[in-house]
């Protein structure tokens, strides 16, 4: 069943200039900074905090902070089935890919793939599968085989050909933590990731990317006022270099700085025990516009698409396959 589908991969460059294509979730974050009446300046405002963020914490040799700046790189990955009839190919996952640009020698940098992970099933997911599991049950559920799909398919594409020709090392998934759980500090620091934080469960984001398989960890890093969520196969801590963890955490930091100003754009750092809320009033805004409500909106609209587009013509075989799938082995 390996030869129903393949993958196939198109990049887009990430910059002032950019516009979304019509492939790309318009609820995708670097796509909402490209709509609208300020479309470039939002570009450019936003390239320019993530520029100044990488500079900050690559710090040695930098006495100007001004030594790297970043080109970062749309990636897009498409589902494409081979038999014969409509919706025969799909866009499955994007992300951003960065290349670090040492001005001194001239000198590019393989960045982190991963940033900004953004995927049409997840909507599907969280907007058509929870709910309608909390319809049938009276009350909120989520079903043993909530993620199944998702999650295997993220896998599959990781061992593909046309993952592993692109790209030398597994992808890093940063993105906010949970608001329904609580994180403690912990005594490990890492030179550039910060400060460990933990918590007690896996929030249902955590979850879900373990059926992705990919572990977490916590870190928040020195500036940063709160912790950012990694996800990752591997070793976090020793499998990238300095400047590839700067990568993930400027761009990163840059886009939750947008999106989510209440924890990570707050006045005050996390404390010991830090549970994080968007009904925070200490903050700061950027000066880029975001719509969170018309996000969520636009994410139902996305997940009926899914819907329509891919799980319902695709069924029996994505359910045969899903099945027939191996077992992760954590």
């Amino acid at each position: 069943m390996a030869d129903d589908f393949t993958f196939s991969i198109t990049t887009t460059p990430f910059d002032e200039d950019y516009s979304p294509s019509e492939g790309s979730r318009i609820t995708t974050n670097f796509a909402n900074l490209a709509r609208g009446e300020h479309r470039q300046e939002n570009l450019r405002n936003a390239l320019t905090m993530i520029r100044r963020r990488f500079n900050d914490l690559a710090s040695w040799d930098n006495p100007d902070r001004d030594r790297y700046t970043l080109d970062l790189e749309i990636v897009s990955v498409q589902i494409e089935f081979t038999a014969e009839g409509t919706d025969q190919q799909f866009p499955l996952f994007e992300v951003l890919d960065i290349q670090i640009v040492d001005q001194l020698n001239g000198v590019r940098h393989q960045g982190i793939v991963g940033n900004n992970f953004s995927s049409y099933v997840r909507d599907f997911d969280f907007s058509v599968v929870l709910p309608a599991a909390a319809a049938a049950a009276g009350g909120p559920t989520v079903p043993e085989d909530f993620g199944d799909l998702h999650g295997k398919l993220f896998q599959q594409f990781l061992d593909s050909p046309a993952c592993q020709e692109r790209f030398s090392q597994p992808p890093v998934v940063c993105i906010s933590v949970s608001t329904s759980k609580t994180y403690r500090r912990t005594e490990n620091r890492h030179p550039v990731l910060g400060v460990e934080y933990q918590q007690d469960e896996f929030s249902l984001t955590d979850a879900y990317f373990a059926k992705m398989g990919l572990q977490v960890r916590y870190f928040m890093p020195r500036g940063s006022v709160a912790p950012l969520a990694f996800y990752f196969r591997g070793d976090l801590l020793n499998d990238y270099s300095n400047l590839q963890l700067i990568g993930t955490i400027s761009t990163m930091e840059t886009f939750q700085k947008i999106y989510r100003p209440e924890i990570y754009n707050a006045n005050s750092a996390a404390a010991v025990v830090y549970q994080p809320s968007l009904g925070e009033q200490d903050y700061s805004r950027t000066q880029i516009a975001y719509d969170r409500v018309e996000r969520s909106q636009l994410a139902i609209t996305q997940a009926k698409y899914t819907e329509e587009h891919f799980i319902t013509p695709h069924k029996d075989l994505l359910d045969q396959w899903t099945a027939k799938y191996p077992a992760l082995v954590n």
